[in-house]
């Protein structure tokens, strides 16, 4: 088939449905086209390297990419995240549209929702049937995350996704939860299909258990909990910083390491100077082959989201990285992430947003034996390589795909 990829986000950014999910296809035969943007998440800057203009076309590993101007932002300001989102949803809709061959069909990567306005004018003009890929419910995620909290707006949004939602011919979904939450919108359930993330691919390889590693990024031999990724308003690590105070208290040789960066790290690591917690450390953000082997060096993965029953049906992408790594997961998320977890054996579940009892539980964990932990992180990647992996979720989006061509 001839398979577009529409995303705002692709390779150099950090994007889990980006070059390595189009060489995949290419690998199973596929024609591989790609639309989007110029690189600048997470930072809101554009990458050395990089310069926007109207258009541009590349070349990435025999993959042809064309990239289309847009307002580069990823910071706190509302007015200027909109302008991001839009640019690129007007830019791809004009000078994209007329840029790409036409595909067999669209794969459609949301969020952000506006990403659809671009998928509905390939579908008309080139007459395209489109897979939407959702990541993010709107506007649940922009009420959950505090971006937005007029009425007017939330209910414009809604209508928009309703739209999308009729306009694709297929809908992909990364939990259960997110497919009963459609279906309860009024979507077809014939056209939902559930098809779990996979981590990134230099993640996969699960690199060796070497302690040392955790000494050269500066961080001695203790009871290491890693929490690696995005440090926003959704994952409220401030509620982790009153576990690690109690921590230091009842189990002293246990530590928390917190990798990469967001809009609340200097706020955190401000807190957890005022708390003169010592056993708190942050280490800069790293790229995911660099970031992997400090995982397999963990005692245990942290992942936390706040306490809003939109998280309730959301798999976090770190899940799967952790995971893959073939370390114990530390599940500080309810409903479907949890699930996975307690189905794979890979790990131990607590309540969001309660300190007490994730301090109870990295406290219980720093007292198991190794060959406990190592079982658990086994347990958890067998499960990722039989469910979860870059060629299982391929597998479906084939099919997916053959679906969605056929409705032409």
């Amino acid at each position: 088939m001839k398979i577009l990829l529409l995303t705002q986000w692709f390779d150099p950014e950090p994007a889990f449905k980006g070059l390595a999910f189009a060489r995949e296809l290419v690998r199973r035969g596929h024609e591989v086209e790609v639309l989007t943007g110029f690189p600048n998440y997470p930072g809101g800057r554009v990458y050395p390297g990089h310069r926007i203009s109207i258009r541009r076309r590349e070349t990435m590993e025999g993959i042809p990419v064309t990239r289309v101007a847009l307002y580069p932002s990823h910071g706190q300001s509302v007015i200027r995240r909109v302008a991001n989102y839009t640019s690129f949803a007007l830019t791809a809709s004009s000078v994209g549209l007329m840029s790409v061959r036409k595909p067999d069909v669209t794969y459609v990567y949301h969020p952000p929702a506006t990403i659809a306005l671009p998928a509905m004018a390939i579908k008309m003009v080139r007459r395209a049937p489109f897979v939407l890929d959702v990541q993010d419910l709107w506007p649940d995620t922009l009420t959950a995350t505090g971006m937005v909290g007029s009425k007017a707006v939330l209910g414009a949004v809604s209508s928009f996704c309703r739209l999308a939602y009729r306009s694709a011919a297929r809908i992909v979904v990364l939990s259960p939860g997110f497919k009963q939450r459609l279906i309860e919108r009024g979507v077809d359930p014939r056209k939902v299909e559930v098809i779990f993330n996979w981590s990134h691919q230099s993640a996969t390889a699960a690199a060796e258990r070497d302690a040392p590693i955790l000494k050269e990024a500066g961080i001695d031999g203790r009871f290491t909990v890693v929490f690696a990724g995005t440090m926003g308003r959704a994952q409220a690590l401030s509620h982790v910083l009153d576990a690690a105070s109690l921590v230091a208290v009842r189990a002293p040789r246990a530590q928390f390491v917190f990798i990469g960066g967001g809009i609340e790290r200097t706020g955190l690591e401000a807190r957890a100077r005022d708390m003169a917690l010592p056993n708190v450390t942050f280490l800069a953000g790293r790229a995911p082959a660099e970031v992997a082997p400090l995982l397999a060096a963990a005692d245990v993965l942290l992942v936390h989201l706040r306490d809003d029953p939109l998280f309730s049906i959301t798999i976090p992408s770190k899940t799967q990285a952790y995971m893959a790594a073939g370390r114990p997961v530390l599940m500080a998320v309810r409903g479907d992430a949890a699930a996975l977890v307690r189905e794979a054996e890979a790990g131990v579940c607590v309540s969001p947003e309660a300190p007490e009892a994730l301090a109870a539980a990295v406290c219980d964990l720093s007292r198991l034996p190794p060959e406990a932990l190592a079982k658990m992180g086994a347990r958890g990647r067998a499960y990722y390589l039989k469910n979860l992996s870059l060629a299982a979720g391929v597998d479906r989006f084939e099919a997916v795909f053959r679906a969605a061509a056929q409705t032409r």
